[in-house]
C-alpha cells in the first residue's frame, strides 16, 4: 500500500506507505518535447481511460479522444450551452421530440467526406448494446433517424427527454465506410480501434504503442485550419506520480492532478494550475442485491459513520464539497433534507436496531472501485477505519477501468466481489445525467445502474424530472429526486470535489476543462502551441 505524505491525522491514524516511482521513459520519444509536438498524460485520473480507444464504449477518456474524433454537439469550454460540433447549427422542434441536425463540409482523416448516412450509421451503432455502446440505454428514446439529405440529419423522439442533447454530446461520429463490414457483436473488441481508427478532428491517428504512447498527427485539410501543432502524443504512465515526474522534467507539457499536488506547482512560473467543478459526485453504492443493505437503518448507520467534513479537509484540502444527494447546485438542493452529520454513536445505534450482527457483523465486505490514485487510496483508508469503528469491516479492492465495468455490468455478477463500490458519477452539467446510475429501467445489461437500485418513488422522480420540457418547473423536479435519493438512500453520496490539470505556461490556447468523463467540450486542439 501506499502512504500519503502530507496527511493530517483523522482521528483514525490510517496511514499507509508511499513508494517512489521512475518516470516512464518511451522508446523512441523524445524526452525534451519538441516545438511541434505537444506531449501530455491525458489519460491520467478520473477523466481518463488509458488504451480505451472505441468511443462507443467509453465512459471517461474525452479529453484525449475528442483531439480525433468529433460529436454533432458538445458543450462549450465552460460546460454551460451546447454548441455545434460536426453540425454546423441544430434546431429542437416546439414539443421537444424532434432534433435537426445541419451537417458542417468535413471529411474523414482518409480523405472521404463525412455525410448524413455516417452520422445515421453511428446513431444505429450507438443505440445498438451488441455493439459495446455504453450510450444504448440512454438512447433507447429515440423514434427514428432520417436523413433528408447529405447534410441534413433529423432524429425523432417517442417522448421528450431534457437529457437527450447532453447524451449527443458522448456519440462520436464514426465512417460507415470503414465499419459496415464488421458484425454487430464482434465490433466492441475489433483491432481497427487501435491500429487504423478514422475520425475527423484536427489529428490523425498515427501510432500506438502498448501502455506506452498514442500519437497523432496534424490533420492538415482539417475545415478549422491546419493545426499549429505537428504532433500530439499521449503518454502513459503507471501512476500519476509518474506523471508528475514527466511534468517536472518537461517530458509532457500536461497532467491531471489531484488537490494535494496542487501546492507544489500554485507559485512555479513555469506551470499554470487549472481548477474547476468535477460536477461528479462521488459515493458508496450499496449493491441493492445484497441482503446486507435491505434495511434503510443500515444504509443510514453508514452515512453517520463518515466524517466528511475531516475527510475533505484533510485529504481533500477543503477543496470539495459535501453532497447529500446526486446534487450540490443549490437550485438543485431543496429545503429540510437531512445532512447526515457525523454521528458513529446513532451508527451503531441505527445497525443495533436492524440486527446488524444477525446480518453481516464483522465479517468483510468487499468494496470495489476503479479510483486508484494515491488520493482516493487514502480516503478509502479513513473510510475504511471509521466504518470499522462502528463494526462494518470493508476491504477496500482498486482495478482498473475495464476490469470494474466488466465485473459490475455483468448481467448475471458475482454478488461477492462487490457488496459495495466507491465510484463517481456526474450531476451535471446536465442535472439529469444521473438517471443511467438510479433509474431501475437501467439496471444492466439494459444500463448502468450497477448498484442494481430498484426504489420506485425514486425512479417515478427521474422520469417525471426528464420528462419535464419546462426548463423553469424542471428543477423542481430535480428536487423531488434529491429528496428521494436522500430519504431512501440508494448510495451514501459523500462529496462533490474539485478537479486539477497543470499545464506548462510554455503551452498556447490550450483549453482543459475538469468535466466528468474529461468531456468533450469544445478544447479546439488545432490552435494549442507550444513557444520555442
Amino acid at each position: 500500500m501506499k502512504r500519503l505524505s502530507r496527511l493530517s491525522v483523522i482521528a483514525l491514524g490510517a496511514l499507509l506507505s508511499t513508494a517512489a516511482v521512475p518516470a516512464l521513459v518511451v522508446s523512441g520519444v523524445a524526452a525534451e518535447a519538441q516545438a511541434a509536438t505537444l506531449s501530455g498524460g491525458f489519460d491520467v485520473g478520473p477523466g481518463g481511460f488509458q488504451g480505451n480507444f472505441n468511443p462507443l464504449a467509453a465512459t471517461a477518456g474525452f479529453t484525449w479522444l475528442s483531439v480525433y474524433y468529433e460529436p454533432l454537439i458538445t458543450y462549450d469550454e465552460k460546460l454551460q450551452k451546447v454548441v455545434g460540433a460536426l453540425a454546423s447549427s441544430y434546431e429542437v422542434s416546439s414539443d421537444q421530440m424532434t432534433y435537426t441536425f445541419k451537417l458542417a463540409d468535413a471529411k474523414w482523416h482518409d480523405g472521404k467526406p463525412f455525410t448524413a448516412k455516417d452520422a445515421k450509421f453511428t446513431m444505429g451503432l450507438a443505440m445498438e448494446a451488441k455493439t459495446g455502446s455504453v450510450l444504448a440505454a440512454r438512447l433507447k428514446g429515440i423514434s427514428s433517424v432520417e436523413t433528408p439529405d447529405d447534410h441534413t440529419v433529423v432524429i425523432k423522439l417517442s417522448a421528450p427527454s431534457s437529457s437527450f442533447p447532453d447524451t449527443m454530446t458522448k456519440v462520436m461520429m464514426l465512417p460507415e465506410h470503414a465499419l459496415s463490414s464488421i458484425p454487430a457483436d464482434q465490433l466492441a473488441k475489433n483491432a481497427w480501434w487501435s491500429t487504423a481508427p478514422i475520425g475527423t478532428g484536427p489529428f490523425k491517428f498515427t501510432k500506438y504503442v502498448s501502455d506506452q504512447y498514442v500519437e497523432l498527427a496534424a490533420n492538415t485539410d482539417y475545415r478549422g485550419g491546419k493545426p499549429a501543432l505537428e504532433r500530439v502524443i499521449n503518454r502513459y504512465f503507471a501512476n500519476p506520480a509518474a506523471a508528475i515526474a514527466a511534468l517536472r522534467s518537461g517530458e509532457i507539457q500536461f497532467t491531471y492532478v489531484d488537490s494535494n499536488d496542487v501546492p507544489t506547482f500554485k507559485d512555479n512560473k513555469d506551470f499554470k494550475v487549472i481548477e474547476g467543478n468535477s460536477f461528479v459526485v462521488n459515493y458508496l453504492g450499496f449493491n441493492h442485491d445484497s441482503p446486507l443493505w435491505k434495511d434503510v437503518r443500515v444504509r443510514q448507520a453508514v452515512m453517520y459513520a463518515i466524517n466528511r467534513d475531516a475527510i475533505i479537509q484533510s485529504l481533500y484540502g477543503g477543496a470539495a464539497k459535501p453532497a447529500n444527494c446526486a446534487y450540490v447546485a443549490e437550485q438543485l438542493i431543496p429545503q429540510g433534507i437531512d445532512t447526515y452529520t457525523y454521528d458513529p454513536e446513532k451508527a451503531k445505534q441505527l445497525l443495533t436496531e436492524a440486527g446488524w450482527d444477525q446480518i453481516n457483523g464483522s465479517k468483510p465486505i468487499t468494496l470495489l472501485t476503479y479510483y486508484t490514485t494515491p488520493l482516493a487510496t487514502n480516503v478509502l483508508a479513513a473510510v475504511q477505519a471509521m466504518l470499522a469503528q462502528v463494526g462494518i469491516n470493508i476491504v477496500p479492492r482498486a482495478v482498473d477501468a475495464p476490469t470494474y465495468n466488466s465485473i459490475v455490468l455483468n448481467a448475471t455478477p458475482d454478488i461477492a466481489q462487490f457488496q459495495l463500490v466507491y465510484a463517481g458519477l456526474q450531476n451535471g452539467p446536465d442535472a439529469g445525467s444521473i438517471n443511467v446510475g438510479l433509474n431501475e429501467k437501467q439496471i444492466p445489461p439494459a444500463g448502468p445502474n450497477v448498484a442494481r437500485v430498484r426504489m420506485p418513488d425514486l425512479t417515478k422522480a427521474l422520469d417525471s424530472a426528464l420528462a419535464e420540457p419546462d426548463s423553469t418547473k424542471r428543477d423542481a423536479a430535480y428536487q423531488d429526486v434529491c429528496k428521494a435519493m436522500n430519504t431512501n438512500l440508494p448510495w451514501a453520496t459523500l462529496w462533490v470535489a474539485n478537479r486539477y490539470g497543470i499545464v506548462s505556461t510554455k503551452v498556447k490556447d490550450f483549453v482543459w476543462t475538469p468535466a466528468p468523463g474529461g468531456g468533450p467540450y469544445q478544447a479546439n486542439p488545432q490552435k494549442w502551441s507550444i513557444a520555442e
